[in-house]
């Protein structure tokens, strides 16, 4: 779908709002949470009504409006009205207490598959090729993240050593500066924050960047501090509920965005890759053949 002149696009609006939701003030993110809940009622009322419904003064819709990259409240209805084009994606369905497990099934596919095509649509070439470059030239690579964004560090660094490069994941604050601070410049550190406002990752990540290191970000808000603080930010789409905190949707828009830079990593270092993938697997091989059950049978 086209963009609404303001370079953000329709099809990813909800999401882009999900994401700077915890960034906005009090008043801000009351007009947000109507967006997220009923948008296309929002896309039909003026800003009259809006106000009115939100409680909310008109000059504080046009801030919203402007905070979500809008430059005004027109464009912003403009752009709902657009994504109400796609119905399905706008209502995506919490799930409830009482939903029988064949409605659980269905919500928590939709989300993770919204979850990868809105990640897709704000994933671009250029900014992811920027990372890889930084990658490829570097003399270590470490990933910093806590609880689900832990496990997604941990994802980033044991896929990078595969291919032979220096790369640690780090989820306690203390390792994590650390490390951080005796990296230099050509090496990256990459901070794995969902909300972007995680004191564990925001310090280590600052260190890194203060020792010269390039920085990376991954996270849902575009407009967090992680994303401030960062060189290079690729952003994920994911939604946290009530009943799925930390939630798989969020974790595999991570997971997306590092296979993406991993493989385009490996494209850069085709060969050496190719070996040390070889490398790796041949000696996981042995090792297993060497310690199956049957093997030590007498």
């Amino acid at each position: 779908m086209d963009d609404n002149g303001n370079g953000l696009r329709a099809d990813t609006l909800v999401a882009t709002v999900r994401g700077v939701l915890p960034s906005l003030t009090p008043a801000a993110q009351t007009v947000a949470r109507l967006i997220l809940e009923d948008p296309a009622t929002v896309a039909r009322s003026t800003i009259t009504e809006l106000s009115a419904a939100s409680g909310t003064s008109e000059a504080t819709i046009v801030r919203t409006a402007r905070l979500l990259g809008f430059a005004g409240y027109p464009q912003l209805r403009l752009a709902l009205a657009a994504a109400a084009a796609q119905p399905d994606r706008l209502v995506p369905g919490d799930l409830a207490p009482d939903d029988p497990l064949s409605e659980v099934i269905h919500k928590v596919a939709r989300a993770e598959s919204e979850a990868i095509n809105d990640t897709v649509a704000q994933l671009t070439s250029e900014r992811l090729g920027l990372v890889v470059d930084a990658i490829v030239g570097a003399r270590r690579i470490d990933a910093y993240g806590v609880s689900a964004s832990g496990l997604v560090a941990e994802d980033v660094a044991q896929k990078l050593m595969r291919i032979g490069l220096s790369s640690h994941a780090f989820q306690d604050a203390h390792l994590a500066l650390t490390s951080a601070v005796l990296l230099r410049e050509g090496d990256v550190a990459i901070g794995i924050s969902t909300s972007g406002e995680t004191p564990d990752v925001i310090e280590p990540l600052t260190r890194a960047k203060e020792a010269g290191a390039t920085t990376v970000a991954i996270t849902n808000n575009p407009r967090s501090s992680i994303a401030e603080l960062a060189e290079h930010v690729l952003i994920s789409a994911g939604r946290e509920t009530e009943f799925r905190p930390g939630a798989l949707a969020s974790r595999i828009s991570q997971l997306l965005v590092v296979d993406c830079v991993f493989v385009g990593v490996a494209q850069r270092t085709f060969d050496s890759s190719q070996e040390a993938l070889e490398s790796t697997r041949r000696a996981v091989t042995e090792f297993t053949r060497r310690t199956s059950p049957a093997r030590r049978q007498p």
